[in-house]
């Protein structure tokens, strides 16, 4: 009788448990792929569960701003690219990085060899397909420190305002197009294209790196402890998820896919997709790198009289969010 009794208290206290997870919103970047590979892991292996946390994960698409939505209400923590994320807190959006993942960038320029590029003085005169949304910053940073115009003109780049698809490339509407490592430049391949073809750019190579896919929140949220405690617990499990993603790629890729509500992703781009992300994420414990952030910052800035940003931002990042959680 006693031992029905115990399992009885010990079912409720489990019942009560999970009555009493707390809800965390992820606004992704972009729709659901395995770029986002350890935050679907996360979830789909408990680890945010054993965290106490119920998370939902809302993916992007081309008519959503992450910042908009995270001031909004609409989530708790997002994921967003650097630059965007401070052109944002300078204009009046005070986001703050609370933990970084990604340790390296994967963009790059995809070119027509028979354009004559071989680098980037040749872009002169050349029509370069660019992503917009906060997406074009990296670019316009890497072309003002290049003294490149962006407004057209024999001596500057006609600037293309590119979908985010590879259609400009492969119709020659465009002489290059803004690729990442991990996806449209395998969409490019996968096309017919072979890559003898083709010149590439990898902002990596060109010095003007700047960090993607980090983790940001709103400054007055980590004000409030509680919040605070939350956020520790998620980042934990995420870098749980990153991890055992990164180790087991293949089941990464079959989780991802069965979290595809559109149906839209296929198993080959995917798995090409994971292994090219878990070369971002190699040496990363998801705590910023200072190093990585100023180099961000300097490329930002280094933009004469038209740089990204005006000024060193102030309060942009924090660690400690990663020194409780990476402990």
């Amino acid at each position: 009788m006693m031992k029905r009794i115990a399992g009885v208290a010990l079912g409720l206290a489990l019942a009560a448990g999970a009555a009493v997870a707390e809800e965390v919103k992820l606004q992704l970047k972009w729709v659901t792929q395995a770029q986002f590979a350890g935050y679907y892991v996360a979830k789909d292996k408990g680890f945010y569960k054993e965290e106490g946390l119920d998370v939902t994960i809302l993916p992007g698409g081309p008519d959503i701003a992450p910042s908009q939505v995270l001031a909004g209400g609409g989530a708790d923590v997002m994921l967003d690219w650097m630059p965007s994320a401070l052109a944002a807190r300078e204009k009046g959006l005070p986001l703050v990085n609370i933990a970084q993942p990604f340790k390296r960038s994967g963009l790059m320029l995809t070119c027509w060899k028979d354009t004559g590029i071989t680098s980037p003085q040749d872009f002169r005169g050349k029509t370069i397909g660019v992503w917009f949304f906060g997406n074009e910053y990296p670019f316009l940073a890497w072309m003002s420190r290049e003294g490149i115009p962006t407004n057209g003109g024999p001596d500057g780049i006609t600037v293309l305002k590119q979908g985010f698809n590879v259609d400009p490339l492969l119709q020659r509407q465009a002489d290059c197009i803004s690729t990442m490592t991990y996806n449209e430049y395998n969409q490019v391949l996968e096309a017919g294209v072979s890559p003898d073809e083709l010149v590439t750019f990898k902002y990596e190579d060109q010095g003007v790196s700047t960090l993607e896919d980090g983790i940001y929140v709103l400054e007055d949220k980590l004000k409030d402890p509680a919040f605070k405690d939350k956020m520790v617990r998620f980042v934990r499990a995420s870098m749980k998820g990153w991890k055992y993603a990164v180790e087991n790629q293949d089941e990464a890729v079959e989780i991802v896919l069965e979290n595809d509500a559109s149906g839209a992703q296929t198993e080959e781009h995917q798995r090409s997709m994971m292994t090219e992300i878990a070369k971002l994420i190699d040496g990363s414990t998801g705590e910023l790198d200072p190093a990585d952030y100023e180099r961000t910052v300097n490329t930002l800035l280094a933009g004469g009289s038209d740089p990204v940003i005006t000024k060193k931002p102030e309060g942009a990042w924090t660690h400690e969010i990663t020194d409780l959680a990476l402990k």
